[in-house]
């Protein structure tokens, strides 16, 4: 047995160094079956003291590390390369809720915490965390953090670097960064915390956070609108917000193709609306205050909000939640997506943003030309219309995985198009899922030389040996 795997052994236990092929499985391939790498072994800490001592047991020896999550990302960003010299770092042991002051509207947890498991833990205090993932039962905070995550909620409450008031961060060389501080002021030289956000574990390894809390909504109003065309969903969203201010919390499209691979592919999921048009809205709105109190009956103040839309002929059907259930079964469409694109062929995924008032002239065309580049692909769209990011997914048949096409290239002339095109319009070619391992290449070519430049030279402070999830970002 090599003497790093003995040293790893005797830190965290030998039952917590995976070595087989059948144990280390699970983490060398991510869930979409597009990545796969090897690894020397995967180590499982069970707390930042353990975390860094391996991390500086591995820039002693110049072993790569890669720190992962629930490993529910889609960039490639978690998954060691094919060398099989890396060692995995799971979090997954390091999952205790540390602290929740509820008059600090803050809580304190490991990385290795399941969003849902964060939810949860607000709930039972009172309290909201807001962000909201379909993985959120599998995806951990860390991993949320280090990928600065989205969601559904980013138009209230917005993203992660948003959510995020301090972080516990073991640094490539093993000493450990002890932010974990509640204040919403600190202006105290640089914002330290805001390197790591986003960095996709390339500066070093987060292992606890202090997350913002909320007032718990006490009430809500779900609703899906057909759409006759995507112009009309910039209409009424604007009609919402003007209505209902920022109580509009959530503002999701999809097209009838992404609906329809829902529906075909993921069980108990029921077309909700008899008329089928192209596309579809998905809002909801939250309130602090009760129904009963100050006239605020939320799902009459909506239902009134869309009934001038309906009447403009903006939306062309709608069906407003009258329970929980129901609401639940609206929201199971959305966060079906990438289940039901899984299943429906062989998927290329973006996570585009550009100005709210360009996604239809970026749909239209970013589908025209994916579609004359490659006729065979079925082109669907999702997308959270509220700050501008959609999600572009190109289905290609299931059959080219036999015909011996390689994926890789065909992925590279969609990207292209794709990514020329939201750049052209002021757009970006991430706003959520990271750069990784799948647009790594790219990434030159949408950032000026002087932010790559920056970027290269904050890498070689940090993690001057480069161990540190070799391969991703840079």
């Amino acid at each position: 047995m090599p003497d790093i795997l003995r040293d790893l052994e005797s830190i965290v236990g030998a039952a917590h160094v995976l070595r087989g092929a059948a144990d280390t499985e699970p983490f060398v391939a991510d869930w979409r079956g597009r990545y796969r790498g090897a690894a020397l072994c995967v180590v499982r800490p069970a707390g930042t003291a353990e975390v860094a001592a391996i991390v500086r047991l591995c820039a002693e020896r110049r072993v790569p590390l890669v720190p992962q999550g629930g490993n529910t990302g889609v960039c490639g960003a978690a998954i060691p390369d094919a060398s099989g010299g890396a060692v995995v770092l799971s979090l997954a042991r390091m999952n205790r809720i540390r602290g929740l002051d509820a008059h600090d509207d803050a809580i304190t947890v490991d990385a290795g915490c399941t969003l849902a498991q964060v939810q949860r833990a607000a709930g039972d205090a009172g309290r909201l965390f807001p962000m909201s993932l379909g993985s959120e039962g599998t995806c951990q905070i860390g991993g949320n953090i280090a990928t600065n995550a989205g969601g559904t909620a980013v138009l209230r409450y917005g993203t992660m670097r948003e959510l995020v008031l301090g972080l516990e961060v073991v640094l490539p060389n093993g000493e450990v960064l002890d932010g974990l501080r509640p204040l919403r002021k600190d202006n105290t030289g640089y914002a330290l915390k805001h390197l790591f956000i986003g960095a996709e574990g390339t500066l070093g390894v987060i292992t606890g956070a202090v997350l913002k809390l909320f007032p718990n909504p006490k009430s809500s109003a779900t609703a899906l609108l057909a759409l006759p065309a995507l112009d009309n969903a910039l209409e009424v969203f604007a009609r919402l917000r003007a209505d209902l201010g920022d109580r509009v919390t959530t503002a999701e499209i999809l097209s009838e193709g992404q609906l329809a691979g829902v529906l075909a592919h993921v069980p108990d999921t029921v077309r909700p609306l008899e008329t089928r048009t192209p596309w579809y809205l998905l809002v909801e709105v939250t309130d602090t205050l009760p129904d009963t109190d100050l006239g605020a009956n939320l799902g009459a103040a909506l239902e009134d909000a869309l009934a001038g839309a309906l009447e403009a002929g903006t939306v062309a059907d709608a069906t407003v939640a009258r329970s929980g259930a129901q609401a639940a079964a609206l929201w199971k469409l959305r966060h079906s997506v990438s289940e039901a694109n899984r299943k429906s062929g062989v998927v290329i995924g973006h996570d585009t943003a550009v100005p709210i008032s360009r996604i239809p002239e970026f749909v239209a065309r970013a589908t025209a030309a994916v579609e004359a580049l490659r006729p065979d692909a079925r082109v669907v769209a999702v997308g959270h219309i509220g700050d501008g990011n959609v999600h572009l997914v190109v289905i290609l048949p299931e059959s080219l995985r036999a015909s011996g096409e390689p994926l890789e290239p065909i992925a590279h002339a969609v990207n292209g198009v794709v990514h020329d095109l939201a750049v052209s319009l002021g757009g970006t070619i991430s706003a959520e899922h990271g750069i990784g391992q799948s647009i790594r290449a790219q990434l030159a070519a949408f950032k000026g030389p002087v932010e790559m430049e920056l970027m290269r030279g904050i890498k070689r402070l940090f993690d001057p040996h480069g161990i540190m999830n070799p391969g991703k970002v840079l």
